[in-house]
């Protein structure tokens, strides 16, 4: 097995699904991002339906998404959440490092109104 950045990543991944699962009064917010864009969605695990989702194509963003970009994300995802009824969701940050574009998404979708 090739030792690369990304293969790291779905190793720490496996582990971090091991230990979330999201219901459907609390769904796993799942956070994955490209070269060129960054995608949240909310998933209820037991019935593997996908409740919510945003990304930064959405928004209008072409290339290159930077923390601003990424906290208007966190916020969609919680202006749909809400009006889903979701209040509380557990946090997957899918192997990434919660820095830089995956903690302005999580902000901004704290200041949207989720609790995590």
């Amino acid at each position: 097995m090739a030792f690369n950045k990304n293969s790291r990543r779905l190793r720490i991944k496996q582990g971090i699904r091991k230990k979330l699962s999201g219901t459907d009064s609390r769904p796993r917010l799942s956070v994955f991002k490209s070269n060129t864009g960054i995608y949240a969605q909310l998933v209820d695990d037991l019935k593997g339906h996908t409740l919510a989702s945003a990304s930064s194509k959405e928004l209008g963003a072409k290339k290159n998404v930077n923390v601003e970009i990424s906290k208007e994300v966190g916020k969609k995802l919680a202006e749909r959440a809400a009006a889903n009824g979701v209040e509380s969701v557990v946090f997957d940050r899918n192997g990434y490092l919660y820095h830089g574009n995956v903690k302005a998404l999580a902000d901004g979708a704290r200041e949207g109104g989720l609790k995590f």
